[in-house]
């Protein structure tokens, strides 16, 4: 394509633009619109698995009823170790109070690992109900679990197994000192399971204790946060349900490309978005809205900068410690959705140089060729701003890499589509 060809493309894009929009309806023949489908959005969402484990009695059930309680608006299910013993044969029943409850082997690990996959991808399951008075799952009907946005493993030996370990987004290690595991022991074993405090007594020396020692104390290393005294501890379960909070709040583009920031949503970008995506919103209201959205993705964009700490001296005589910004930014618009936001970024950095880059699409795989681009002379030398309203580009910015370090792009646009997200540093979306 001769560069004459080039310019009369431009020109004939540019069109009639009010406030960065184009508002003539006109259609283009050579350049193919922008898709705003998320390549991920077929892909089921994945819940976010918590793994509680900890000695017997230690208070794992009272840590998981605190983080369903403070996590009320989010779809949470406890699936529970102690649903997956096995059936005892009746050579065992005979001789139940011989059989160590407390060993790996006495968990449906299988079953287990069954239930969770089905959860994960999307499918309603059926727990059983374990009855500790007669050692069978079939006495009571079974529980039916639902798919949620947060699924709680507790059990004792929940990190025994390493493929149950790898489902976990996060491990809990339930930390309570041996004397009051004990006591609860007791008194839970005799009032809820109706067992003799001898026998209780009996199978704690016996089992108990030494199975805590063997399986369940060395998996105390693969948890990641360790939460002492158990529910009692408050201040460790309010930090872990704010953590919780923000990975679900997370995008699910955030999970997968780690450069990628998301604007916190608020009533108030979420009232804009509803505006502009209104049928019945006038085209100055569309325009004033779009641009109010714009600005602030190019503000929260321009907050991701190198900044250098810079002292000041006060009207009044005193020393502000502070941030210089960075002086040597460009922006770089891909035409033509780029341009929309060309005001918020000069509104915001005076003076600021901005090219622009053209990029054409074409056959069924999308093919992509760079065939008009217009940069600053000095672009290798400075921070770099790419302006796309839709950042839909399979391989967006790698067109001009040739011109400036990767590490000095950062990429702005406000409805993503990304087939590959750009090897950018920073993208905002």
């Amino acid at each position: 394509m001769d560069s004459k060809s080039v310019e009369d493309m431009i020109e004939g894009l540019s069109g009639f633009h009010f406030s960065g929009f184009h508002m003539d309806g006109s259609k283009l023949n050579n350049i193919e619109k922008p898709t705003t489908t998320l390549a991920i959005e077929n892909v089921h969402k994945q819940p976010f698995i918590i793994g509680v484990a900890g000695g017997a009695a230690s208070g794992k059930t009272t840590v998981c009823d605190m983080i369903i309680q403070q996590l009320h608006d989010q779809r949470v299910v406890l699936v529970n170790q102690d649903s997956f013993y096995h059936k005892l044969t009746e050579e065992e029943l005979a001789t139940v109070h011989e059989y160590n409850f407390d060993h790996p082997d006495s968990f449906d690990t299988e079953k287990l690992l069954d239930s969770m996959e089905n959860l994960r991808h999307g499918q309603a399951v059926d727990i059983p109900n374990y009855d500790f008075k007669s050692y069978k799952n079939s006495v009571f009907p079974a529980r039916r679990v639902n798919p949620a946005d947060v699924i709680i493993l507790e059990g004792i030996l929940i990190f025994h197994d390493p493929r149950v370990r790898e489902l976990m987004n996060m491990k809990i290690f339930v930390d309570t000192d041996a004397d009051v595991r004990l006591a609860r022991r007791i008194r839970r074993d005799t009032v809820e399971k109706g067992r003799d405090i001898g026998v209780v007594l009996d199978q704690y020396s016996k089992f108990v204790k030494s199975a805590f020692d063997d399986f369940i104390l060395p998996t105390k290393k693969y948890a990641d946060i360790i939460i002492p005294r158990g529910g009692d501890n408050h201040v460790a379960i309010d930090l872990i349900v704010q953590h919780i909070r923000t990975k679900l709040g997370q995008h699910d583009l955030c999970k997968i490309y780690p450069n990628l920031y998301v604007i916190q949503s608020t009533f108030q970008i979420r009232g804009m978005h509803t505006l502009i995506r209104d049928s019945q919103t006038t085209k100055h209201d569309f325009v004033f809205y779009a641009d109010r959205l714009i600005r602030l993705v190019v503000e929260h964009g321009l907050g991701h900068l190198p900044f250098t700490e810079k002292q000041v001296i006060t009207p009044t005589g005193s020393v502000y410690t502070g941030v210089d910004f960075c002086k040597r930014l460009c922006g770089v618009s891909v035409i033509r959705s780029g341009e929309s936001m060309e005001n918020a970024l000069r509104a915001c950095c005076k003076g600021i140089k901005i090219g622009k880059i053209l990029i054409h699409r074409e056959g069924e795989d999308n093919g992509q060729q760079l065939i008009y681009e217009k940069l600053p002379q000095d672009i290798s030398e400075r921070q770099y701003s790419c302006q796309s309203y839709f950042i839909t580009y399979k391989k967006g910015c790698t067109g001009i890499q040739h011109h400036i370090s990767q590490s000095h792009i950062r990429t702005s646009g406000c409805t993503c589509g990304v087939q590959k997200l750009p090897k950018s540093k920073d993208c905002d979306i």
